[in-house]
């Protein structure tokens, strides 16, 4: 069976496609009408999470359809399937639990062996929690980086961080609950706390909320409310502006020469009194390169 829902008007006699799409991350309203016809017309569809894309299906009486699991641990071994049903003239649908597919969730793997295959893949975009967040953050500068999750250990995710410190750009990032308050204590050590950030969470539903403060004070924040910890996360954090860019070059440049000759906390004091950065941040990046410089 092709499915004609995704290209109205582009003809009879295509082969048969997989359609790339985004559900809700929230309200169950947060689907389009084009997702609708495209989820009752395909045969199969490839789920992160079949049991929540089933729901989804229930809900707006779709069905039956053959699902197939499709996620981070079996996606090679997924995408051999949906080949084989786009072989067997089958279109299929791609579903994420919530937003768009291949978007700091599986997929990726899946459209590139489609692609090798030569099929089409048709993108039927919708929701998206990271272009949500930015649409009420405020932020006025027209560039954004989007980086998804951060590594969870502590200490990836210090060196991801700092990775990204210089950047001009607003800076995005997903996390998990149970990480975020580590999370916001690492991007405040960094990044430093005078940036201003945005935490939105639970994005479209009744819980939804969007606090914009100082990033020195975000794990105060989250801490204050344990309904503050709950859901799933959007963090926007400004981009450095020119003169911390400036800084942050200098004092790295000043720290690297006296962590050569002296211990860590005393080269990142001298650097700090040199230079006008941050102790704290300087002493966090003297230890990173105390660890890259020791023997693996």
């Amino acid at each position: 069976m092709q499915c004609a829902a995704g290209h109205e008007g582009s003809g009879g006699g295509e082969k048969p496609a997989l359609y790339v799409v985004a559900t809700p991350i929230g309200n169950l309203r947060d689907i389009t009408l084009r997702a609708i016809d495209v989820l009752k017309a395909v045969e199969v569809i490839a789920a992160e999470d079949t049991r929540v894309t089933g729901r989804l299906l229930s809900h707006y009486a779709i069905g039956p359809k053959t699902l197939l699991a499709l996620h981070q641990h079996n996606e090679r071994r997924g995408a051999m399937q949906v080949v084989e049903h786009l072989r067997g003239g089958r279109s299929v649908a791609l579903t994420s639990d919530a937003g768009t597919p291949a978007f700091s969730d599986p997929g990726a793997r899946l459209i590139a062996a489609v692609h090798e295959a030569g099929y089409r893949v048709i993108p039927v975009p919708g929701a998206n929690a990271a272009a949500a967040a930015l649409s009420v953050s405020g932020f006025a500068g027209p560039q954004f980086m989007f980086y998804g999750f951060l590594p969870s250990k502590g200490g990836e995710r210090r060196s991801a961080i700092e990775a990204v410190s210089r950047l001009p750009y607003t800076l995005v990032f997903y996390e998990a609950p149970h990480r975020v308050r580590d999370t916001l204590a690492d991007l405040s050590a960094r990044l430093g706390g005078d940036r201003t950030i945005v935490i939105a969470r639970e994005l479209t539903t009744m819980f939804e909320s969007a606090h914009t403060g100082m990033l020195e004070d975000a794990v105060e924040w989250v801490s204050a409310d344990d309904n503050r910890q709950k859901g799933e996360f959007v963090l926007i954090v400004e981009g450095a502006p020119a003169a911390q860019r400036s800084t942050l070059v200098e004092s790295e440049r000043v720290l690297e020469v006296l962590a050569r000759a002296l211990p860590v906390k005393q080269a990142a004091s001298l650097a700090a009194q040199i230079t006008g950065a941050r102790k704290n941040e300087l002493y966090a990046r003297a230890l990173d390169l105390k660890r890259l410089a020791e023997p693996q």
